[in-house]
């Protein structure tokens, strides 16, 4: 810290961003080069899920959200996210039928779709999970009906059983682009 020490203040922030930026773009890398998956694991009702890193472009509290009429129960109305209207989707109605209670766990996921970003409910956000290349492997089929069309299988990480959830399919699925009645 002695050769900091004759920095400027300015000059100190700039040399720790420079180690930020050099130490976190070699994670990916690693992480990539010794066979990890990277996701983002969450909960809708009493299902544990994890999609991939690269299918959730945004974790947010729940903004206020405007009724839109005429549409599916599971569509909760749109946001105002940084200027851009995101419907909203309650995915433990449009997946099981139930509505998630409101807490201050719960989480909009951003995930991209055709045309724009939708945000997801859930119930809370368990932050990032990884896993390698056997644990992957050895994942049980889902054989729940509801989840089967977008869970890949099922891997254990720890004591708890994830469901490789994916978005791409949820977002293509012609139900859940039809949110009109």
């Amino acid at each position: 810290m002695s050769e900091n020490a004759a920095l400027t203040p300015f000059e100190l922030l700039a040399h720790y961003e420079r180690a930020c930026l050099a130490h976190s773009a070699d994670a990916p890398e690693r992480v990539e080069s010794l066979g990890l998956w990277r996701g983002i694991g969450f909960r809708v009702g009493r299902h544990a899920f994890v999609s991939g890193i690269e299918e959730i472009n945004e974790l947010l509290a729940v903004p206020p959200l405007t009724n839109v009429p005429g549409t599916q129960p599971w569509l909760m109305g749109v946001a105002n996210v940084r200027g851009n209207l995101v419907p909203a989707i309650d995915l433990g109605r449009f997946l099981f039928d139930e509505r998630t209670p409101a807490s201050e766990r719960a989480r909009l996921l951003l995930v991209r779709q055709h045309g724009g970003t939708v945000g997801l409910l859930v119930d809370e956000v368990f932050g990032q999970r990884t896993m390698d290349d056997a644990q992957r492997g050895a994942g049980e089929e889902e054989h729940d009906p509801r989840l089967a069309r977008f869970v890949a299988e099922n891997v254990q990480l720890g004591e708890q059983t994830f469901g490789l959830f994916s978005m791409s399919r949820l977002v293509r699925a012609p139900d859940f682009r039809q949110a009109a009645l």
